[in-house]
């Protein structure tokens, strides 16, 4: 027990680390206070405030820490977004989201790849940027919550146009394996009348799929329209952020290469 304290004590470190390895259902939270150090390793159900709030306090004591000690963590940018990082911000943990394409990985070599293995490389990568290294990794910027709730217009207008264009090429391939080929718009077929190759009506069950990928497509159209009328609204707005972007935008002056110098007009 003395010689298991003296180790802990001989980092001189007085700040927890942990990584966390963030998952549908289950958080695998890694903490350590330095290099040279067995790790600790648990397994949380995801998104338990109450869990993650109690395993701090059982690393601190685990690592001889005071319950006031600082803690510094990391985790991946996934599907879960912001809410933790702010969440553990609250907490007052400085906690940075890392981007996972910028983790150096062995080239030479398969690569074994857990919930386990992840956490303990991310939790090393963590401390040699405590120990003062750079270039380890690339950390993602957060926006504010005002900031990343004005985004979501302009991805659902990315969506909507990503589904409607799905949509006319389904059509446009069940017409084709028909014989059939359509140059103007699809909104203006009407599939009762169209023939196939023979000259003959298309038969009932892909008059019935055709006619729902057409009703499909207009509601497509309808929100697309709405999503576009939203976004111009948007940017006259004097207390949007695009606004402000859009006018600098505007402001900006033309130019001309002459012998590869760009040259203001």
């Amino acid at each position: 027990m003395t010689a298991t304290t003296h180790r802990r004590q001989s980092t001189g470190s007085q700040m927890l680390f942990l990584s966390l390895e963030l998952s549908k259902s289950t958080w695998r939270i890694t903490s350590s206070i330095g290099p040279g150090l067995a790790p600790r390793e648990r397994r949380l159900a995801a998104g338990s405030a109450a869990a993650v709030v109690a395993e701090l306090a059982h690393a601190k004591r685990r690592f001889g820490l005071p319950a006031d000690a600082p803690v510094r963590s990391c985790y991946e940018a996934g599907r879960d977004g912001f809410w933790v990082h702010r969440w553990l911000t609250q907490l007052g943990v400085d906690n940075v989201i890392v981007d996972s394409s910028s983790i150096e990985v062995p080239r030479r070599a398969r690569r074994a790849k857990t919930d386990r293995l992840d956490g303990r490389k991310l939790l090393a990568l963590l401390l040699r940027v405590a120990g003062g290294e750079r270039g380890v990794w690339k950390v993602v910027r957060v926006p504010s919550a005002a900031e990343e709730d004005q985004r979501h217009l302009a991805r659902a207008l990315r969506a909507v146009k990503s589904d409607r264009t799905r949509t006319v090429n389904r059509i446009r391939s069940l017409l084709a394996t028909q014989g059939v080929t359509v140059a103007g718009s699809i909104l203006r077929v009407v599939v009762t009348r169209v023939r196939d190759w023979t000259g003959q009506p298309l038969l009932p069950g892909l008059q019935r799929r055709l006619a729902r990928e057409c009703a499909h497509l207009a509601q497509l159209t309808a929100q697309l329209r709405a999503c576009d009328v939203a976004q111009r609204a948007a940017v006259r707005s004097p207390h949007e952020i695009a606004a402000a972007q859009a006018r600098r935008l505007r402001q900006l002056k033309g130019g001309r290469l002459e012998c590869g110098v760009a040259v203001c007009l």
